[in-house]
């Protein structure tokens, strides 16, 4: 068992989800509730894991992501609508990013009356690097401003059209930050809520395609 490092961590991801795609899982059999999917796979995955790096810890609610000392999130959804919530800390993480890394596991569950249990068939196990996080609309619009040779007021006006959950003060402070440190362009879509909500299409489609997005499974 040797220790755990991000690329051995996208090893395991990609072992545990060609197991796991095999398996009957009979306390999955006629569950809809994707959270109860997500929260199966996560705890299994994390169990895997354990089983298979001696330094591994799992993450606990104080620190907000599942694998804090790799600083990746776990997210787990389902190929029909893939997208999930998380932690809405700032609004320049639609800018900037997260802050940490994305695994996403793509699913398209299976029930098989016959056997009363369930498949779940990981088509996509999805790695974004964290520099790549942020909103793609909002992150190509503003470099297209840059491109532009547009100044503070235009890339103001812009944030403000896209309802970045910030004051005036907030605007022309990320405004001026952002002329003197544009973006990467990041590819998830991240909608504004009380906690953000990211779509997952656009890093399905794209991924190995750009840098910073592969599908370990590919």
């Amino acid at each position: 068992m040797g220790k755990i490092t991000l690329e051995s961590m996208k090893e395991a991801a990609r072992d545990f989800a060609v197991k796991l795609s095999a398996k009957e899982i009979e306390e999955l059999f006629g569950v809809t509730d994707g959270k109860a999917v997500g929260t199966y796979v996560e705890h299994k995955f994390t169990d895997y894991l354990k089983s298979n790096f001696k330094n591994f810890k799992s993450g606990n609610s104080a620190s907000g992501i599942d694998f804090p000392d790799l600083n990746v999130d776990l997210k787990v959804t389902s190929i029909r609508q893939p997208q999930s919530s998380c932690p809405f800390r700032h609004a320049t993480q639609k800018v900037y990013g997260l802050g940490y890394h994305l695994l996403v596991f793509v699913y398209d569950k299976v029930d098989n009356p016959e056997t009363n249990s369930a498949q779940l068939n990981i088509m996509h196990g999805i790695f974004v690097n964290k520099e790549q996080t942020a909103d793609y609309q909002t992150t190509y619009g503003l470099n297209e401003i840059i491109r532009r040779n547009g100044n503070t007021d235009d890339i103001e006006a812009f944030l403000e059209e896209r309802n970045l959950p910030l004051d005036d003060i907030g605007r022309r402070d990320l405004a001026q930050r952002i002329i003197q440190n544009p973006p990467q362009v990041g590819y998830l879509t991240v909608s504004n809520a009380l906690q953000w909500r990211l779509q997952y299409g656009r890093v399905v489609s794209l991924a190995n395609q750009v840098e910073g997005v592969e599908d370990l499974l590919a």
